[in-house]
This record gives C-alpha cells, structure tokens and sequence, in this order.
C-alpha cells in the first residue's frame, strides 16, 4: 500500500511533514458523510483499514474523548480531530474534503469542509503535538485550504499536499 509513517522522534529543529504522514489510502475524496459523527468514524475507518484493524471503535473512542473536551474545528472550515491510544503503534493521519460543509462545532462557529485527523499512541506525544503543529501552520494558508477542497482525487490532494511543503 505504499504507506509512510512519521519517525516517531524527530532529530531536534527537524521539520514534521504532512506529506510523510499522509499516504494515498488514507485520503478520502469526497467523503461520504454529512455529519460530525459520521466523519469521525469515516476518517477512524481510513486508519483502522490502513493499519490492518478490523475494529476501529476503541480508536474512535479516544476521538470522541478529545472532541468532547474541545471542539477540533479550528476555524476557516477546517477540522483537526485528533487522539491517543494505545490501539495505535505510529503516529497516524488520514484526511478528507466533504462536498459540502458539515456543522462540526468549529471555534469560528462556521461549517468545515476540510478534516485531517491524527491518532497515536501516548507515547508521541512529542511528535503528535509537532504534527498537529505543522497541519494547523499549513492551514493557515488560504490558497492551500483552496486547492486542497478542490483537489478531485485522493494523489491529487497528496500531491498539493506535497507542493506546499517544498521549500
């Protein structure tokens, strides 16, 4: 399946990159769900098929957890849930663009279209907090939020994902 995981320590100053979390099998264009549970268990799916589980439930627990904490919707329709669990080995993501913006609690009270979720092991927490870092830095980037919503298939949002991290 071709799939990349992020080493779990980072040498010090070193650069996390979405492009090396990602990988094609864990980026759904368009997703299929039409609300904020829905897509947390959609995008759980992704990495629990990726990573060879049946069961994606114990993962989507820890989702849940954190979402009930705080909303993930981090404003500009985009959402960054995210979770630890010992139901992980490797920091993990998976992303996806709904065709239309889905009410999900965000901070800036709009719907979100765009979703990155990020599940690990308590034991990255050190690279978890870099990871969603780096997703919520990149984000930030208007035009990059554009082409990511546009993209029509799952290489092509890899691929814009992989043009914004060239320095």
């Amino acid at each position: 399946m071709g799939v990349n995981f992020l080493r779990l320590r980072p040498r010090p100053g070193e650069d996390v990159l979405l492009s090396e979390l990602l990988s094609v099998d864990r980026v759904k264009v368009p997703l299929g769900s039409r609300t904020k549970s829905d897509v947390l268990r959609e995008l759980v799916g992704l990495v629990a098929a990726d990573r060879g589980r049946a069961d994606a439930e114990p993962i989507l627990a820890s989702v849940n957890e954190r979402e009930q904490v705080l909303s993930t919707g981090i404003g500009s329709g985009v959402a960054i849930p995210h979770g630890k669990t010992p139901h992980i080995d490797q920091l993990t993501v998976a992303a996806g663009v709904a065709p239309d913006p889905i009410d999900f609690d965000a901070l800036d009270g709009k719907p979100v279209r765009l979703f990155f979720l990020l599940v690990g092991p308590e034991s990255a927490s050190g690279a978890h907090v870099k990871a969603l870092s780096r997703i919520s830095r990149l984000l930030r980037r208007e035009q990059l939020r554009l082409d990511l919503m546009a993209a029509p298939t799952p290489e092509a949002f890899l691929q814009v994902v992989r043009s914004s991290e060239v320095p």
